[in-house]
């Protein structure tokens, strides 16, 4: 069967999800299509009073049903449950997603939706099986450690993986016993309000997730600045994180996750497989067009075997398939919108007005939509803009280096601490680097989290605080308790 469609076939209603129900609304934010750029859908935005019904639905929830004290195994299924639903239900939330989103059809099919059920599944399965902890303590008494739910979480997702990231939240705070008020991205908002639908088809307590809509500004304010929302786990830019900080700090203390900006580097030593390093550093830059936090934007590479690891990145980039994301045949795709497109435009020219060459690509490609030309660009330096910042599009820079030490003093980014990538046959020196590198990830002869979900990702620096994914971020959504008992 076919997995192409026709997106004006898609209806995509302007509304909140609160308490278990639709929620109508006026038409907000104009939405276009990244594939071709045509108007599709309006966004509405949610104003403090909607954030506050939503939230009030999510602690009159947690009231009613006692999610956060039934025996943890009714969580695990009724979690399962809901994953069954989202696996059924594959093609709709792709074709919802598809037309909004960058990510085209064949690949939500193929990799996100899957990837989404077995992290709902894998966060499951931690609500009866981590518990608290017996302390040491006097003869005399019994010191435990509990933990317990914080009540409401708020949290906010990205446009780049919407229904993954929606998964990253919900699923670790459902599991935990919490209740979710998220807000997606006010520019593919469709396929999370359908998610949320779908737990209450599967037998989650109405309320239990209730999703937004609307801006950082007005919505995503609203949220972190609730006073009954205990917690928020964001995931966006750098920027917008220091915002949500300085709105939290200024309206009340909470705490919070942040999965922030990206500059990653990927270490290629001489000794490396290069076909296999070019083939993982072609697929990291060239994923969603560079639309990814994790993206590894910046190469450093041996200078005796550069030119042949060029040579072999930029086959893979000149093999590109772009297209619409309706098309099941698409296999790169668009830049999210006109506005994103014109930044990572103006950053290559600005790096190439500064003195860099562009080795491949460098230009908007000559289709309907929003679409940016796999670009890789060298004799760059630390003050290059596209060194310098995040850039979130398909942009890869090469600098070269002769000595391990002035490798790892390149990848050293004065901002960012994501991730990293290494490539080496040479064993002590991976282990040796990957300890000095300083990142929050780092992947060793290969790149990208694929579905380890174990392993949790948060970033040093300015890429983030807390952690997603792994038990870490199960137990981010469980807050500790002393007891201590006479006996």
């Amino acid at each position: 069967m076919s997995l192409s469609f026709d997106p004006a076939a898609v209806i995509m209603p302007p509304v909140h999800f609160i308490g278990g129900e639709r929620v109508a609304a006026a038409d907000g934010i104009t939405l276009h299509r990244p594939s071709d750029g045509v108007a599709f859908a309006s966004c509405p935005v949610a104003d403090a009073g909607i954030v506050d019904r939503a939230v009030g639905a999510a602690r009159m929830a947690l009231a009613t049903s006692g999610w956060g004290r039934v025996r943890p195994r009714e969580r695990v299924d009724a979690l399962h449950r809901w994953a069954d639903l989202i696996a059924a239900e594959a093609m709709t939330l792709a074709r919802l997603e598809a037309v909004a989103s960058t990510r085209p059809v064949a690949e939500l099919i193929r990799v996100d939706i899957p990837i989404t059920v077995e992290q709902i599944r894998f966060f499951a399965e931690f609500a009866d099986k981590e518990g608290g902890d017996l302390a040491p303590t006097a003869a005399d008494s019994v010191g435990m450690i509990a933990t317990e739910p914080y009540g409401v979480i708020g949290a906010i997702t990205p446009w780049n993986f919407p229904i993954s990231m929606a998964a990253w939240k919900l699923g670790p705070a459902l599991a935990a016993g919490n209740a979710v008020v998220l807000k997606p991205s006010e520019m593919t908002p469709f396929a999370t309000l359908f998610m949320a639908e779908l737990s209450v088809r599967a037998g989650l307590p109405a309320g239990l997730i209730n999703v937004v809509l609307g801006d950082g500004r007005t919505t995503g304010a609203a949220i972190t600045s609730h006073p009954d929302i205990a917690k928020i786990s964001f995931t966006g830019s750098t920027g917008a994180g220091a915002a949500i900080m300085e709105n939290v700090a200024r309206t009340g203390i909470k705490p919070m996750t942040l999965e922030l900006g990206g500059k990653s580097p990927q270490l290629v030593f001489a000794d490396a497989d290069l076909a296999l390093a070019a083939g993982a550093i072609a697929r990291s830059i060239l994923a969603n067009a560079g639309q990814v936090c994790v993206a590894g934007s910046r190469l450093i590479v041996e200078a005796t075997v550069a030119d042949e690891l060029i040579g072999l990145i930029t086959k893979h980039m000149a093999a590109i398939r772009p297209g619409p994301t309706w098309d099941e045949a698409t296999g790169y795709a668009p830049i999210v919108s006109a506005r994103q497109l014109g930044r990572i435009k103006s950053i290559v020219d600005a790096t190439l007005a500064q003195g860099a060459q562009c080795r491949f690509g460098g230009e908007c490609l000559d289709r309907p939509g929003y679409f940016y030309a796999p670009t890789l660009i060298d004799g760059v330096d630390a003050n290059s803009r596209a060194v310098a910042e995040e850039i979130f599009g398909p942009v890869l820079t090469v600098q070269t280096f002769r000595e391990e030490e002035e490798a790892l003093a390149l990848a050293d980014h004065p901002t960012y601490g994501l991730c990293a990538g290494l490539y080496t046959r040479d064993l002590s020196r991976a282990l040796r680097l990957s300890g000095r590198l300083e990142a929050g990830t780092v992947w060793i002869n290969r790149y990208g989290r694929s579905r380890d979900h174990i392993l949790p990702t948060g970033g040093y620096k300015q890429s983030g605080l807390g952690k997603d994914l792994g038990r870490e971020a199960y137990l981010a959504n469980r807050r500790s308790k002393s007891v201590l008992i006479a006996i």
